[in-house]
C-alpha cells in the first residue's frame, strides 16, 4: 500500500476516533487537519518520505480558503433562509394550517396523518429548518392523534419523517451548501433547487399514499374520528385563507428563482421579508419575537459556518496528502461499472448517516466524490439530488438521527423511544424507494433544470 493511501486512511481514522470523544465536530475537523499537517511535514522533512506535501500548499492555504467561504455570495442565502424558517415558526402559520386542514381531512381514515404530511410539505417549501419543522409538527399533531386513538408508532413516525422533507424540498439550506462546495456552473443553487423540486414532491406524494393506504389494511392504527364536521364551502374557505399566504411566499421565493427573475441569494431576502410580513399579519411580530428569531438564526448559522471552517482545513490537508487521487483511484478501480460506483457512493453515504450529521458528510465527502462522478459522465445535478435524498435518511437513522431526538423532546409521555424507532422504519424504506426511482429515472431530477432557461 502506498504512503499516500496510508496517510489518507490514517486521517479518516483519526477523525473518527476524535469524534467519539464528544468534542464539537468543528474542533475535531480542524484538530485532525493540524495533527496530519504536522505528521506530513515531519515525514517529508525529517524522514525523507516520498510524499508531495508541505505546509504552504496545505494548512498555508486555509486562510485564503476561509476568506473564500466568508466572501461567498451564495452563502449569504444561508442565514436568510434560516431566518425565514425561524420567523415562520413564530408566525403561527403551521397552527392555522393544522386547524383548518384537520376539518378538511379529519373525517377520512388516516386523515390526521394526511394533514400532517400536507402541512409538512408546505412547511418544507418555506422553512428548510428540520428541527423547527419536526418539533412544530410533533407539538401540533401528536396530542390530537393520540386523543383519536392512532397507533403510537404510526403517529410519531408520520410527524418525524414529514418534518425532514425540508432538507430536500427547496429552498433547502443543504442544497445551498452543496452548490457552494461543488462550485461548478452546471450545479448552481438554482439548478439544484429545480432538480430537487420534483423528487421532493414525489417523496411527499409517497408519504401521503402510505398514510392513506396502510390504514385500509390495518384500520386500528388510524380510526375514523367521531363527530367530525361535514366538509362544506366554509371549510374550503378556511383552508384557502390558511394556505394562500404560505403559497404566496413559496411562489415569491421559488417562483422568482425558477423564472430567472432573482438569484437564490436575492430570493432568500424576499423570503426573509415575506416571513416578517406573515408574522406581522398574524399579530405575532414584536421586539421579543424578532430578537429571539435573530438570536436563533445567529446560533444556527454560526454552528454551520464553524463546521464549514473546520471542514475547509480538513479538506485542504486531505488533498495535500493526495486524498483526491486515492479516493478517485479506489472508486474507479471498483469492478462494478459506472452505475455500480454511484451505488457504492450512495451506500457509503447511507451508512455514514448513522454516525455523522449531514453537514459533515456534505462538506467532506461530496467534494471528494463529485469529480469522480463527473469523470464517469453522469449529470452532476442528478447525482447531487441522489446524494441529498440519501442524506435525508440520516435524520431518521439511529444513533445520530437528530429528528428522533427532536420528536422525543415534544412527544407525549406515553410515546417511548422504541415507538419512534418502529414508526420511522417504513418512512426510511419509502425514502430508499424514492431514491431508487430517481436513480432509475434521472429525468425526475434533470428535466426541470434542463427546460428552465430554454
Amino acid at each position: 500500500m502506498e504512503l499516500e493511501t496510508l496517510f489518507v486512511i490514517g486521517m479518516f481514522l483519526t477523525f473518527g476516533a476524535l469524534l467519539m470523544t464528544g468534542y464539537p465536530v468543528a474542533w475535531v475537523l480542524g484538530g485532525t487537519a493540524v495533527i496530519w499537517t504536522l505528521i506530513g511535514v515531519v515525514a517529508v522533512e525529517n524522514f525523507g518520505a516520498n510524499l508531495w506535501f508541505d505546509y504552504p500548499s496545505s494548512m498555508g492555504l486555509v486562510p485564503e480558503r476561509i476568506w473564500d467561504v466568508v466572501n461567498s455570495e451564495t452563502l449569504v442565502a444561508l442565514p436568510m433562509f434560516i431566518f425565514m424558517g425561524i420567523m415562520l415558526d413564530q408566525s403561527g402559520v403551521a397552527e392555522r394550517l393544522m386547524n383548518s386542514m384537520v376539518k378538511l381531512f379529519g373525517a377520512v381514515r388516516g386523515g390526521y396523518a394526511v394533514t400532517v404530511v400536507v402541512i409538512g410539505v408546505l412547511l418544507a417549501a418555506t422553512t428548510g429548518i428540520i428541527g423547527a419543522s419536526v418539533v412544530l409538527l410533533g407539538m401540533l399533531s401528536l396530542p390530537v392523534m393520540m386523543e383519536h386513538k392512532y397507533d403510537k408508532g404510526f403517529a410519531v413516525g408520520t410527524a418525524c419523517a414529514t418534518g425532514t422533507l425540508g432538507i430536500l424540498i427547496p429552498p433547502s439550506i443543504m442544497l445551498v451548501l452543496m452548490a457552494d462546495r461543488l462550485a461548478v456552473p452546471e450545479a448552481s443553487v438554482g439548478d439544484l433547487f429545480m432538480g430537487a423540486f420534483l423528487p421532493g414532491l414525489l417523496l411527499g406524494a409517497m408519504y401521503v399514499a402510505y398514510v392513506m393506504i396502510r390504514p385500509l389494511f390495518q384500520p386500528h392504527i388510524a380510526p375514523v374520528p367521531e363527530g367530525t364536521q361535514k366538509v362544506s364551502w366554509r371549510i374550503f374557505w378556511e383552508v384557502a385563507k390558511a394556505v394562500v399566504p404560505t403559497a404566496a411566499l413559496i411562489l415569491g421565493v421559488l417562483g422568482s428563482i425558477f423564472a430567472g427573475v432573482a438569484t437564490p441569494t436575492e430570493a432568500s431576502g424576499v423570503g426573509a421579508l415575506g416571513a416578517l410580513l406573515l408574522a406581522l399579519m398574524s399579530g405575532r411580530l414584536n421586539l421579543k419575537v424578532l430578537n429571539s428569531s435573530m438570536q436563533q438564526t445567529t446560533r444556527t448559522a454560526a454552528f454551520i459556518f464553524a463546521i464549514f471552517l473546520g471542514a475547509t482545513a480538513f479538506s485542504v490537508v486531505l488533498r495535500g496528502l493526495g486524498g483526491d487521487q486515492v479516493i478517485e483511484d479506489a472508486l474507479l478501480g471498483l469492478p462494478f461499472g459506472p452505475y455500480g460506483v454511484v451505488l457504492t457512493i450512495l451506500f457509503a453515504v447511507f451508512l455514514l448517516g448513522f454516525f455523522l450529521d449531514w453537514v459533515e458528510i456534505t462538506l467532506i465527502i461530496l467534494p471528494l466524490v463529485a469529480p469522480v462522478v463527473q469523470t464517469l459522465g453522469f449529470d452532476l445535478v442528478w447525482f447531487t439530488i441522489l446524494f441529498a435524498m440519501c442524506l435525508q435518511t440520516s435524520f431518521l437513522t439511529p444513533p445520530v438521527g437528530f429528528a428522533l431526538f427532536y420528536i422525543k423532546g415534544v412527544a407525549p409521555p406515553e410515546i417511548h423511544v422504541m415507538d419512534i424507532y418502529k414508526g420511522v422504519v417504513p418512512f426510511i424504506i419509502i425514502q430508499l424507494v424514492a431514491l431508487a426511482i430517481v436513480f432509475l429515472v434521472p429525468e425526475i431530477a434533470t428535466w426541470l433544470p434542463s427546460v428552465a432557461y430554454d
